[in-house]
């Protein structure tokens, strides 16, 4: 028999949980309490200013880039702005080869000078018509002043054949006489009657207008002003002012009217279109205040612009290929809408944008009370330029001058000082290649940089 001991073994009771730190419940507490507190924080500032503001990042710098194109044929024979230099609205950017719009420009003064002499004929004829008719009148006096004294020798002669005083022959000369007189008196009077109508036709050419005002003489001026139009467009001004940016044309090429030969931006006028998300739009109308921030300064400057206008359709909607979603399997996309952020100018002068640049906004949509389309037209034009106004008055002075040289009496010589001006862009009148070499002798008036090509 086994017999087991008086003292059994019995299993180590579990220890007893350790009372609770006072300090460790404090943290607890207090960490519940910042977490509480941090939300019912979030709720207040979410509801008085989060909810108030959308904000994105897809958002990048436009501006104008404004092509400078030919508008007549020609060879390029300088170029007077290249890539990153800044040019005036007005100042010559290209010239193209004269010669043929200088035969052309000729040919057209040319022929106002010949119209102009013509048409003095007209004038001048209308004098010599009326004398014309005066020469017909005494003819036809004379003529009837024949006649009378013809039939009157014939009656005489009659009365004389019946006593058989006057042969037969006599009385035939006398009727010969006669009807010679009277045919002479038509001839006069139908001489008359054509001297009268071809006065009248003459005068119709001519009633009621001056030789310069004649409307030959308009046709042939308007040749001169077009052929002159030509003629300085063989210079291409910039249309505005700004930074020469994808020139692409060379020396010795040949342009077609159209063709891009290099762009202008203007900086300082240039503007943010921010891509909303469809359900960020809800709140957002023109007028609303912005704030814009460019990678390109940081955080530290900060730009302020307002909302000018929404884009009338979304991004993928304009685009190359829109999306068709009436075929295959179909698959939601959020859109984006453009909007429109005007910059302050200011702002914009004291640290420029470029084109394409990255921006992140902000806009305060808590002021609803605008459109959310633009209403009716603007009340002003949005861009203009006056680059191309200059050869106007050159053109009427040239139709001007060559007028009156050809009204005169005596005929004026055609001087040198007669050939179109310069435009009034070139200073001086100097010439496309005189003025070349100034530039390239840094005596260029603009402030361009002289590049040998």
């Amino acid at each position: 028999m086994s017999s087991t001991p008086d003292s059994a073994k019995t299993s180590p009771a579990a220890p007893a949980p350790a009372p609770a730190s006072p300090k460790r419940k404090l943290l607890m507490l207090s960490f519940g309490a910042l977490v509480v507190l941090g939300a019912v924080g979030y709720g207040v500032w979410w509801n008085q200013v989060a909810r108030y503001h959308e904000g994105t990042d897809d958002a990048y710098v436009q501006g104008n880039l404004v092509q400078i194109t030919p508008q007549i044929a020609g060879t390029v024979v300088s170029i007077h702005a290249d890539d990153t230099d800044f040019v005036k609205a007005g100042t010559p950017l290209v010239d193209l080869d004269r010669a043929d719009a200088q035969i052309a420009l000729d040919q057209a003064r040319a022929s106002l000078a010949q119209t102009v002499r013509q048409v003095r004929t007209l004038y001048t004829g209308n004098g010599a018509l009326a004398a014309t008719i005066d020469v017909r009148n005494t003819e036809i006096k004379r003529a009837q002043t024949e006649l009378t004294r013809a039939q009157a020798d014939l009656k005489r002669r009659q009365e004389l054949g019946n006593s058989g005083a006057v042969s037969g022959e006599e009385l035939l000369h006398a009727q010969s006489a006669v009807d010679t007189a009277r045919a002479a008196l038509t001839a006069a009077q139908a001489g008359l009657v054509g001297a009268r109508e071809q006065l009248a036709s003459n005068t119709a050419l001519t009633d009621g207008t001056r030789v310069e005002d004649h409307p030959n003489v308009a046709l042939a001026a308007s040749k001169v002003r077009e052929a002159y139009l030509n003629w300085s467009r063989a210079e291409l001004p910039a249309p505005v002012s700004g930074y020469v940016a994808k020139r692409s044309v060379q020396l010795g090429q040949r342009v077609a009217p159209g063709g891009t030969m290099m762009s202008i931006v203007p900086l300082d006028q240039v503007w943010v279109d921010a891509n909303f998300k469809e359900v960020q739009l809800r709140d957002m109308r023109i007028g609303q205040p912005v704030k814009l921030v460019a990678d390109l300064y940081g955080d530290k400057v900060e730009y302020h612009g307002t909302i000018v206008g929404l884009a009338a359709g979304t991004g993928s909607a304009f685009s190359l290929l829109p999306a068709q979603n009436a075929t295959g399997n179909w698959i939601k996309i959020v859109q984006r809408l453009p909007v429109r952020i005007a910059l302050d100018p200011k702002e914009i002068a004291e640290h420029p944008l470029r084109v394409g640049l990255s921006m992140a906004v902000d806009v305060n949509i808590t002021d609803t009370s605008g459109p959310t389309l633009a209403q009716g037209k603007r009340s002003d034009v949005s861009y203009s330029t006056q680059a191309f106004d200059a050869g106007s008055p050159d053109a009427e002075r040239m139709v001007s001058e060559t007028i009156a040289a050809n009204l005169a009496n005596a005929p004026a010589a055609v001087s040198q000082a007669d050939k179109p001006a310069a435009s009034n862009r070139q200073q001086n009148g100097k010439t496309a290649p005189a003025a070349q070499a100034q530039r390239q002798s840094g005596k260029a008036p603009q402030a361009l940089a002289s590049r040998q090509l």
